[in-house]
């Protein structure tokens, strides 16, 4: 006998599935068995201990086009002597060319313009003026390639650079006092001076009780994590030196 038709808004039977039923080999795979482990697990079941997400290192993560990128010292904008030189130079081509335009309209020259012209046609080169005149001119000259081919900002110090488009950098006697407070925090420490420079920070500390070789090893520990903690391009040297206070009288 034929089954009745369904309509369109008849309810119809779902079809059944059995599990487990040994008539179908196929079905029989889907039996957990004990110690196999769900899809997407290892036969020995799940692992017993779990020591939770991975450590993170300290510290902001690098931006991938920052690696490599080591923060160069920021250039002064050399303001005061960009001033004089413009000033010196503006005087003394105003000057000849008011003289060169009095010449023109038919005055005489001035007098100092004239004195000058004497004095270079007469004196000979070996004359004592004219070589002191050399050499500051000669100094000068330096000075200036100096300022334009050096950074300038010695009083701060660059730091790394987790992101291409930031640079930031940390005032020496910031970091200095940073550093200061560190050592401060050491038992047996009595007084702390810092002396931060480019490349070596200079630390004299008085220790007033404890051993001298235990408290330098403590300063070293802490100070040495201090300045990692600065985050600078070029980490300063440490130079850590520990005495007794002076006996007074």
């Amino acid at each position: 006998m034929s089954e009745p038709p369904y309509s369109e808004h008849s309810t119809q039977p779902l079809p059944v599935l059995r599990v487990g039923d040994p008539s179908h080999p196929a079905d029989g795979d889907m039996f957990h068995k004990p110690g196999a482990g769900m899809p997407g697990e290892p036969a020995d079941g799940p692992p017993e201990h779990f020591d939770g997400p991975p450590e993170q290192a300290d510290g902001p993560p690098e931006h991938p086009a920052a690696r490599g990128r080591r923060g160069h010292r920021f250039w002064s904008a050399r303001r005061a002597p960009a001033v004089v030189v413009a000033l010196l130079v503006l005087v003394v081509a105003g000057a000849f060319l008011y003289d060169i335009a009095s010449v023109r309209t038919g005055r005489t020259g001035l007098r100092w313009r004239r004195e000058l012209a004497r004095q270079l046609a007469t004196r000979p080169l070996d004359d004592s003026w004219v070589l002191v005149g050399a050499v500051i001119a000669a100094l000068l000259g330096l000075w200036l390639v100096v300022l334009a081919l050096t950074p300038g900002q010695r009083g701060l110090l660059p730091m790394r650079r987790p992101h291409p488009g930031v640079r930031a950098a940390l005032r020496r006697d910031a970091a200095a006092l940073l550093l200061r407070d560190r050592a401060m925090e050491i038992s047996g420490v009595r007084s702390v001076r810092v002396r931060l420079r480019r490349a070596r920070a200079h630390v004299r500390a008085v220790a007033h009780f404890r051993e001298v070789d235990a408290v330098r090893a403590d300063l070293d520990l802490a100070l040495s994590d201090a300045v990692r903690g600065l985050g600078l391009t070029r980490p300063p040297a440490l130079s850590v030196r520990v005495q007794r206070p002076r006996n007074k009288g």
